[in-house]
């Protein structure tokens, strides 16, 4: 039997906000949470202009790519990886100057030969743009990790 741990976030209207699902089920996600409408994430398999950033594609083996992305994101100041496996990464990062947590997901897609990725901050309404430069650090340290 698995014993689900989940932590709760109160926002300051009151009302409970999961933050992290230790269940077990989203390990074999291929789609990744929508945005909200705040200006404080950013995700590769939205529509909406503002929230939209690239996936991260790559050629040649998959594995390595995904592997590439996990030493990419480990290397980075702040970071803690939580949960991965062979086809998906959640990793919190503490900003440094306020120390707030942000999450970032990601999810491989082996026959579109792309990584899908997800930035988000936990609280705040808008992130100065934090989560979009993040995305494009790891976009930029994966094409700089020997293949």
């Amino acid at each position: 039997m698995s014993l689900g741990i989940c932590l709760v976030f109160v926002t300051s209207n009151g009302i409970s906000q999961p933050l992290i699902s230790n269940d077990r089920t989203h390990m074999n996600k291929t789609r990744l949470d929508a945005c909200p409408e705040s200006p404080n994430c950013v995700c590769s398999q939205v529509v909406t202009k503002d929230h939209f950033v690239a996936p991260l594609s790559f050629t040649g083996n998959a594995q390595k790519a995904f592997s590439g992305l996990k030493t990419a994101i480990a290397e980075l100041p702040g970071t803690r990886i939580i949960e991965s496996n062979d086809t998906y990464l959640h990793a919190e990062f503490q900003t440094r100057w306020l120390k707030f947590t942000d999450d970032v997901e990601a999810v491989l897609d082996k026959a579109g030969k792309k990584i899908d990725i997800r930035s988000a901050s936990r609280v705040g309404y808008w992130d100065l743009g934090t989560n979009r430069r993040r995305v494009e650090t790891i976009r930029r340290a994966m094409l700089s990790t020997p293949k």
